[in-house]
């Protein structure tokens, strides 16, 4: 771990419980491991997706933008509680609000995803994110996670 907080990809697959082709953050910029998070997801042409969504025109899905910033989400969590890999905490996907979609994400793009912490009550969390791609907001929205003991 760096001083700014960012970690690698081992540090990713040691507190998330995703793997390809559903893990969608590649590594942490930064991370005050209180109140936000910097990831990044490296969108490629090679990826399974593109398949589908759409073959002569692929755009990476709002959805899947959502979810990389869920996921960035959940690791924030795990840095505010200071959860050890291997904990039996996992931070469930409970609802989005406000979801705005301002720019096609494209193969070749870098997605910056920035979530910060809003509040926890009662075993539920709410975080705000964005995510743009050269400085460009791409989708914001309102997180909830659920956290719970597997």
């Amino acid at each position: 771990m760096s001083d700014n907080g960012a970690f690698d990809i081992k540090e990713i697959l040691s507190l998330l419980p995703h793997r390809y082709p559903f893990l969608l953050v590649d590594k942490v910029v930064a991370c005050d491991h209180k109140t936000s998070i910097h990831a990044v997801k490296n969108v490629s042409v090679n990826e399974p997706i593109f398949t589908g969504h759409f073959p002569e025109n692929p755009i990476f899905p709002g959805v899947l933008i959502l979810e990389a910033l869920a996921q960035a989400a959940g690791l924030l969590g795990f840095k505010i509680t200071s959860s050890k890999p291997g904990s039996n905490d996992l931070y469930l996907f409970a609802g989005i609000d406000n979801a705005r979609f301002k720019r096609q994400v494209l193969p070749g793009d870098t997605l910056n995803l920035h979530v910060t912490f809003e509040k926890e009550r009662r075993g539920i969390w709410v975080f705000k994110g964005t995510a743009d791609v050269d400085g460009e907001l791409a989708c914001s929205c309102d997180i909830i996670c659920a956290r719970r003991e597997v």
